[in-house]
């Protein structure tokens, strides 16, 4: 039997991360499925699905709580595949605008407000080409739930649009 395992992995950033993580899923049988690592702040941060023999799965995590000695922080939980036979139907949220707090917080409300589920959240800052402004742009991918439609988010995203001076963007995904 297989079980599904979710890392997340945290330490200060450093060439060989990567493939101390990689070598332990390795060694115990264990297949990489996918991630998102990213250096923040001067510090490494990730997340990690591996499939791995039920059997083997606690002589991996055991593995990778001994990488604390490469000052490396390691949770690793478990995790049930949803076997639902239709997925629900998703789309992809955009925003950007001048950066300022409270904009990732708007967004996180509005889509929480109407039960949505985000899959995927992608964020970051970049100086505008030609003002040289700081602009904050953030991609998401959700699933809407139920009796709720493409057009609610867009409304609901809009309504925010101009009070945070923003640009939303709905997609079906």
């Amino acid at each position: 039997m297989e079980t599904v395992l979710v890392l997340t992995i945290m330490g200060p950033d450093r060439p060989g991360i990567v493939d101390s993580v990689s070598a332990a899923v390795v060694a115990h049988g264990g297949s990489w499925q996918r991630s998102r690592m990213a250096k923040l702040a001067g510090q490494f941060a990730g997340i990690l699905e591996v499939a791995i023999d039920d059997a083997a799965a606690d002589r991996l995590r055991s593995a990778l709580a001994a990488l604390a000695s490469e000052k490396l922080t390691v949770f690793v939980a478990g995790s049930e595949i949803d076997a639902a036979p239709v997925a629900p139907p998703r789309l992809q949220v955009s925003v950007v605008g001048h950066d300022r707090p409270g904009i990732m917080r708007a967004m996180a409300r509005a889509l929480a407000a109407r039960g949505l589920n985000v899959l995927e959240l992608e964020s970051g800052c970049a100086h505008a080409p030609m003002s040289g402004d700081r602009m904050f742009e953030a991609r998401a991918v959700v699933e809407l739930p139920s009796g709720v439609s493409a057009a609610d988010v867009r409304a609901d995203l809009e309504a925010l649009a101009g009070d945070m001076m923003v640009d939303f963007g709905v997609d079906a995904g």
